[in-house]
């Protein structure tokens, strides 16, 4: 697989992201390959930044003391953190590679799964904020990373997956929903489980 679907890619993804989709669609990566050179690097970077800027400094939720928690319940949030990427990454790709039948779109699995490693790159970046573990300022950075993965979805789908820009729109968007569904309930499950006791302890 070339340096151009591989996690060489972030540099040029930032600066050029239009030719490096056209050289995803002019290749076809092998879905393992992408996997362990883009996905999974990608995957460990938010949950070891999390980990450090939680042990170094706590997390604030507001203006009062930093939340601090114990070394076993930050590994543990970190883990979930790093196998519910992975799961949003793959799960992405499948959904995306089913619904090519549909839009006409390029159906091989590592093509798509190489497409949702490069649109979540800006968000996955964006984790440095994770350093400074204040909710705001997290916040603030993400968004605008949320805004940019959006950006390359609507502009690098249709390119990657080789369809006209009206079909590219449509099924970006039916992804697009896929996911702010598969956020919301995510973030149910990870409430219904909290709050059952089932998580880790947090100590302040």
């Amino acid at each position: 697989m070339s340096d151009a679907l591989s996690f060489a890619v972030l540099p040029r993804l930032m600066t050029q992201p239009m030719a490096v989709f056209k050289a995803l669609s002019k290749s076809a990566p092998e879905g393992h390959r992408v996997f362990f050179q883009l996905i999974l690097p990608l995957s460990l970077i938010p949950p070891v930044l999390a980990y450090v800027g939680g042990a170094t400094f706590g997390w604030r939720l507001g203006g009062g003391e930093p939340l601090m928690m114990p070394a076993r319940s930050l590994t543990l949030i970190s883990l979930a953190y790093f196998f519910a990427l992975i799961f949003g990454l793959v799960s992405s790709a499948a959904v995306s590679a089913w619904m090519a039948a549909t839009y006409g779109a390029r159906r091989a699995f590592g093509t798509h799964l190489a497409l949702a490693g490069m649109v979540a790159t800006p968000v996955i970046l964006a984790s440095v904020a994770h350093l400074a573990p204040h909710v705001f300022v997290n916040m603030l950075v993400l968004i605008p990373a949320l805004i940019w993965s959006l950006y390359l979805l609507y502009r690098g789908l249709p390119e990657a997956l080789g369809i006209p820009p009206e079909r590219g729109m449509l099924m970006a968007s039916a992804l697009a929903g896929y996911l702010l569904v598969a956020l919301v309930s995510l973030l149910g499950i990870t409430v219904a489980l909290w709050s059952g006791g089932i998580g880790p302890a947090i100590g302040v």
